[in-house]
């Protein structure tokens, strides 16, 4: 004869399998917060303290994370001096999310540094930087966006890997997105060429470099968001450039974003005995 088990020994294993299964559950859920927890040391970490001022140049970040707050992105932004007291200014966007790509992303922001410590044209440094990330053998990628500003001049080069153009804005009410030629993000092709473009600024005003989780997201293409950035910085009318941060921060919340979002404003005297407007390079 077979023998039955009762109920009350079914309901035991049942219980007994449910509590390991909870268990299993709340110990995936420790780790991937202490996984969590360490990206977003590592980036808190790895992003500047503060950002360093410039002769007739401030300079302003925001930064806000993910809507699921687990997803540790690698957004980073930087300032630093360059060669004859040029302003290096960068801000990328790592492929991915977690502490890889936090890692990842200082690698790419130390790599900025230590090449502009060499040159102040932004298409040099971003090829080496290139090629610097891709002999490290990580399987990341980074988009960026790195320019030379000179104090006093206005002197102005931009050079992009895949990311998202700058917004311009003059305190006469002057606005545009511009669309300079770029590259291939950082870290995917060896040997690549970043062209340059070269402008002078000549009126008061703010350049904005953003991050895509700011300018666009489900359901909003990124015409929408940098639009609605240009509106912001067109009204800006001389706003302390923290203060046009934060605005501007709040446009992802638009965008529904869920990757992370950041924003650097800077602001700029503008030049004497210049003629109105932003003027292009050769």
């Amino acid at each position: 004869m077979h023998r039955h088990r009762s109920a009350p020994d079914n309901t035991q294993e049942l219980l007994v399998t449910l509590g390991r299964l909870v268990d299993q559950a709340l110990e995936n859920i420790r780790i991937q917060r202490a996984r969590a927890e360490l990206g977003m040391a590592l980036q808190r970490h790895m992003l500047p303290a503060e950002l360093p001022e410039f002769p007739g140049i401030r300079i302003a970040a925001r930064y806000s994370p993910s809507q699921d707050g687990l997803a540790v992105g690698g957004d980073f932004y930087d300032a630093f001096a360059m060669k004859d007291g040029v302003a290096g200014i960068a801000i990328g966007d790592v492929q991915g999310h977690g502490v890889e790509a936090a890692a990842f992303m200082g690698e790419a922001r130390a790599s900025l540094r230590a090449l502009a410590s060499v040159t102040v044209d932004p298409g040099e440094v971003l090829a080496c930087a290139n090629d610097l990330l891709i002999s490290l053998g990580c399987d990341l990628f980074t988009t960026c966006c790195l320019l030379s500003l000179t104090p006093g001049s206005g002197e102005l080069s931009i050079a992009r890997a895949g990311h998202v153009p700058i917004i311009w804005g003059t305190d006469s009410g002057d606005s545009g997105v511009s669309l300079d030629a770029g590259g291939v993000p950082l870290g995917i092709l060896p040997g690549q060429q970043y062209p340059v473009t070269r402008r002078r600024l000549i009126q008061p005003g703010y350049l904005v470099l953003v991050t895509d989780g700011v300018v666009e997201g489900p359901a909003y293409p990124m015409d929408e968001g940098l639009a609605a950035v240009s509106g912001l910085i067109a009204s800006a009318d001389g706003s302390d450039p923290g203060e046009l941060a934060s605005r501007v921060i709040q446009v992802a919340d638009l965008t529904g974003h869920e990757d992370d979002a950041a924003v650097l404003v800077i602001r700029c005297d503008g030049t004497r005995g210049a003629g109105p407007g932003l003027s292009g390079g050769p």
